[in-house]
């Protein structure tokens, strides 16, 4: 059997490239072009794979699972908001890849019966840049995690959305901590990120540009206050949404 065309499909997009005649491939998770030479799909070629390490990531930065709350200035501005919408499949597919299609924090597979997923997760540095002395929350390392870990790793979030007793579970599950331990952590976590949240960050994304990753158009530092303002209205009504 010759290898498949696959193509990089946004998911806004799946239903205008099957229209188009792509097909999907339930094993690979991909669309495909089920002949050659089909210039209806030519919008979504693929672009080449990205390498296993991005330049300049740290994949010892951030092991295991742990509250890692973003500051609230810094909401939804996350690496899937911040990339070429056709960017961010190419993406996830390489750390999900990479990690053996397993969570880095507790090693949990895919599993839809159970509603467990794989999802790509930053981990961020933040600190003063010298000599300029600019305030910079920068990019260090992309992770994959299962579903559970992802909600215990944005705890905040896991509370607005009525998850709080599922994440604290998780989080003395993985580490075997007493739920003493587990909510000592989330409080430690907590006063991080209130610290934070008192000063606007710049975003730097160069771990992604300088592996030739298209950027979408990102909203000023300033601008980062009012649309995390907006979102967290958004998911005081309607429970949804996040950090993350």
């Amino acid at each position: 059997m010759a290898a498949r065309s696959y193509l990089d499909v946004p998911f806004a997009d799946k239903d205008a490239a099957k229209a188009a005649g792509a097909r999907w491939d339930p094993t690979a998770k991909r669309w495909y072009a089920p002949r050659p030479g089909m210039p209806a799909l030519a919008a979504w070629a693929p672009r080449p794979e990205l390498p296993e390490l991005l330049p300049g990531e740290d994949r010892t930065f951030g092991d295991g699972l742990f509250v890692d709350l973003v500051p609230s200035s810094c909401w939804f501005t996350n690496v899937r908001s911040a990339v070429d919408h056709r960017e961010w499949d190419r993406i996830r597919r390489m750390v999900y890849g990479r990690a053996g299609q397993r969570c880095e924090a507790c090693g949990a597979g895919r599993n839809p019966d159970g509603r467990r997923w794989l999802e790509a997760h930053e981990r961020w540095t933040y600190l003063r840049a010298q000599p300029s002395g600019r305030l910079v929350q920068r990019l260090v390392r992309l992770v994959c995690l299962c579903t559970s870990c992802h909600h215990a790793t944005h705890f905040g979030h896991a509370q607005v959305t009525g998850q709080e007793h599922e994440a604290l579970a998780h989080l003395c599950h993985v580490n075997g901590w007493t739920e003493q331990q587990a909510w000592e952590h989330v409080d430690a976590a907590a006063a991080k990120w209130w610290a934070r949240s008192q000063h606007v960050w710049e975003l730097d994304l160069s771990m992604l540009t300088d592996a030739g990753i298209t950027l979408a158009p990102a909203p000023q530092a300033r601008d980062r206050v009012a649309a995390a303002e907006a979102g967290l209205r958004a998911v005081q009504r309607t429970g949804r949404g996040g950090e993350a």
